[in-house]
């Protein structure tokens, strides 16, 4: 069923084919470019020229897949980031792209796999146009054709219902095709995953992880497919052609044994069993001519043998490859023990038991090279992550020593002078004797309040100096607002509270005793003698927190700060998802207006 396309689908359809045009455009410059400078880059080599060629034919390469990476981010896909080796200072830095896979992959991408891809989705993007153009349009050039050529009867409504089914069909067909063009190209061109290298201490999880890794590489996969595809290209004729099998019979038994690499490199269970099916399979099919051919092992499936071999030894545990060898073996020695009678004969008996020797030494050769190149790959990883480790564990100690410094800093000038303040006003009533009452309470209202100080400047101290959890820390909440609106009302503020009991999680609470104890402190600074009202209560799901003074009665000399206290208090609400008004009232005041919600926030 089809449906007039809505405006939603016109405006997608423009947005899908901004990704493919100019796809297309830039993938045949960039073949055109690349492919002759990667073919004179190699050729020169011998002569040390193509050595200087190859870091300029690399960068190219990946400017062009840098200008892909930003076609998909402008579609809306999100690609990771690459991450290049450090070029370093120089020519020698710069001959240190040679070295650098990354810079290769982009080259293999730009110049070989992305021009088959976008010719195809560009052609068939102007095909669909056309045909559903000129179904629409038959009317106006169909005496164009020869008379005999007539379609069918009503060719005229035929024309016209297909063309519109087409043209209505046509923005779904583009975006399928971008979604092609998106799929073939963020695996190929994404960089590695943010926190794929952190690992487990525990060597097995170490080597899952590196199993993982390959298994999930977009290029392994391709590879593999590559090689099958040509294997399947070789064998099929010449399993026909040279056996005398039926060509679908050679066709199934070529692609399955072809396919047995490819199901190898996720599940090593079905490369396993579909490589031994499809050997006897050929085996069977090309019983009949085996004295005159190599058999039971043709040229072809034995590559497909070796090729699923490989797999399995890179990318799996031992246990696989070995026992795919063995069971390669097993089949050899069934083949010359069940054979007929014919093949006994001196010279085919010769020939085939020469086939299966070479079967088991090729094999049993290819599983040892794979498990060696699984090995070094293993031992690359953990030497990888062992830098990383290192190096995070070197940043983590620095943060701390830095950390410490502060801690130290504001312990020795910050703590100490709260401390004396603290001392000074709570020794005041014994060392100034004759005081009155309200002098007294005065004293002991600036002793609570840099008690309270210092206790806080200790807990932050405490964060300072570790890189643990501090959960249990106590820490202000929504219940300790009406302490501190009291301890402000010492200083001779007139302070009025509407304080509502909401039940907030603690860091709702924190957040929002932050923000009152900032206002509150900016107002007894630069209003003094102005009244402050204070409220807070809950609304629509969110914590309102409104602290608004009125203009001060005379002018006052303006204090001087950091300018940082209203800053800090924008990033503590909007780190759970709020957000803060700040400014002056139309009266001469000002206000600090909070919204902060009070579900927590999900996790970034």
């Amino acid at each position: 069923m089809f449906l007039v396309p809505d405006r939603h689908s016109l405006r997608r359809l423009g947005h899908d084919l901004a990704l493919l045009l100019p796809g297309l455009g830039l993938t045949v410059l960039a073949s055109a470019v690349l492919l002759p400078l990667a073919a004179v880059s190699a050729v020169l080599a011998v002569a040390w020229v193509g050595v200087l060629l190859f870091p300029v034919t690399l960068t190219l390469a990946s400017g062009y897949a840098r200008l892909d990476r930003a076609r998909l981010r402008r579609w809306g896909v999100e690609i990771n980031p690459p991450v290049h080796r450090a070029r370093g200072h120089g020519a020698l830095g710069l001959l240190r792209r040679i070295t650098d896979a990354r810079r290769w992959l982009d080259l293999a991408f730009e110049g070989l796999v992305a021009l088959p891809v976008r010719v195809l989705t560009v052609a068939v993007t102007l095909a669909w146009a056309g045909l559903g153009l000129g179904g629409l349009t038959f009317w106006s050039w169909s005496h164009l054709l020869p008379t005999g050529d007539a379609l069918v009867p009503g060719q005229w409504s035929l024309a016209l219902v297909v063309g519109l089914a087409l043209t209505l069909s046509l923005p779904a067909m583009v975006h399928a095709l971008a979604l092609l063009d998106a799929v073939v190209t963020v695996p190929l061109l994404g960089g590695a995953v943010p926190g794929s290298r952190r690992t487990s201490r525990l060597a097995p999880a170490a080597l899952s992880t590196v199993d993982v890794r390959l298994r999930e590489n977009a290029w392994v996969r391709m590879s593999v497919a590559f090689v099958g595809f040509v294997l399947v290209v070789v064998g099929w004729p010449v399993t026909a052609s040279l056996y005398d099998v039926h060509p679908a019979l050679a066709m199934a038994v070529s692609i399955a044994a072809a396919v047995a690499g490819l199901l190898a490199v996720r599940w090593p269970w079905a490369g396993l069993t579909l490589t031994v099916l499809a050997a006897v399979a050929i085996m069977l099919a090309t019983m009949p001519v085996h004295a005159l051919l190599p058999w039971p092992w043709p040229v072809t499936t034995l590559l497909a043998h070796c090729l699923t071999l490989a797999v399995l030894a890179v990318l799996h545990r031992w246990y696989w490859a070995v026992s795919t060898w063995s069971a390669g073996a097993l089949l050899t020695l069934v083949t010359l023990v069940v054979a007929e009678p014919s093949a006994r004969a001196d010279e085919s008996l010769r020939a085939v038991t020469t086939n299966g020797v070479v079967l088991v030494a090729i094999s049993g050769g290819v599983v040892l090279m794979g498990l060696t190149v699984r090995q070094w790959l293993l031992v690359s990883g953990q030497v990888e992550r062992a830098r990383t480790l290192s190096a995070d564990q070197v940043r983590r100690r620095f943060e701390l020593e830095e950390r410490s410094r502060i801690a130290r800093e504001l312990h020795d000038v910050v703590a100490h002078s709260m401390s004396v303040i603290t001392v000074q006003a709570s020794t005041a009533t014994f060392r100034l004797p004759g005081l009155d009452d309200r002098t007294e309470q005065e004293f002991e209202d600036i002793a609570a309040s840099s008690r309270q100080a210092l206790g806080e400047m200790r807990a932050l101290l405490a964060t300072l100096r570790t890189d643990d959890s501090l959960d249990e820390m106590p820490m202000p909440s929504l219940s300790d607002i009406a302490e501190l609106v009291a301890s402000s009302r010492a200083s001779g503020a007139v302070i009025t509270a509407d304080l509502r009991e909401v039940e907030v999680p603690p860091t709702v609470g924190l957040t929002a005793y932050r923000v009152v104890q900032e206002a509150l402190s900016n107002a007894l600074r630069h209003a003094g003698g102005a009244t402050i009202e204070v409220r807070v209560a809950a609304e629509g799901g969110s914590l309102l927190v409104d602290v608004i003074n009125a203009a001060p009665a005379t002018a006052q000399e303006p204090i001087p700060g950091s300018g940082l206290g209203l800053a800090g208090t924008r990033e503590r609400v909007a780190a759970l998802g709020g957000a803060v008004e700040i400014g002056p009232t139309s009266e001469g005041g000002f206000t600090v207006a909070a919204r902060i919600p009070i579900a927590d926030p999900l996790p970034r």
